[in-house]
């Protein structure tokens, strides 16, 4: 064999192990890094998604101005049956929201990036558990609903300023 043709396997036993040695690892490392990334966007994308879910509520709130869940209080006396209906349709579908928003995003022990996601919508449950007939309404309103999430639901009811 020649000199020549032993330093050329040589040449490219040392690239072998240079590329085992540092170019894996690295492309490795890239790999999750991308991965993690790819996990924030979708987790920031699902957020998106039930925010324009929360802003559709909220439109829903304004057609229904009458029943002044948002600026006040209007005693269930005060109220026709129609106007007591559609609060409790109101109230049935924001828990559904809640509910997925809990499901979809909310772990006990959260990343920074998700207790910021989260925050917000523990501000939205916090706010509705606050009104005393949102609280009065919640064991009807949780009924089947997923024990985790209602056990969550409680305990910020029970926190509620009143």
């Amino acid at each position: 064999m020649s000199s020549e043709y032993l330093m050329n396997i040589e040449f490219w036993e040392m690239a072998s192990y240079v590329v085992t040695v540092v170019a894996l690892p690295l492309g490795i490392i890239v790999y999750l890094l991308e991965q993690r990334k790819e996990r924030q966007n979708e987790d920031e994308e699902l957020y998106q998604r039930l925010a324009d879910e929360y802003a559709e509520f909220q439109q829903l709130l304004l057609k229904n101005a009458d029943l002044r869940l948002i600026s006040g209080y209007i005693r269930d006396s005060e109220m026709t049956d129609e106007q007591r209906e559609r609060k409790t349709i109101i109230f049935d579908l924001l828990v559904s929201l809640f509910e997925r928003a809990y499901i979809l995003v909310y772990e006990e022990n959260m990343s920074k990036q998700n207790q910021r996601l989260w925050a917000t919508w523990e501000d939205y449950i916090r706010f509705w558990t606050n009104r005393n007939d949102f609280r009065q309404s919640l064991d009807n309103l949780l009924e089947g609903e997923d024990p985790e999430f209602t056990t969550y639901m409680k305990k910020l009811a029970s926190e509620a300023k009143i």
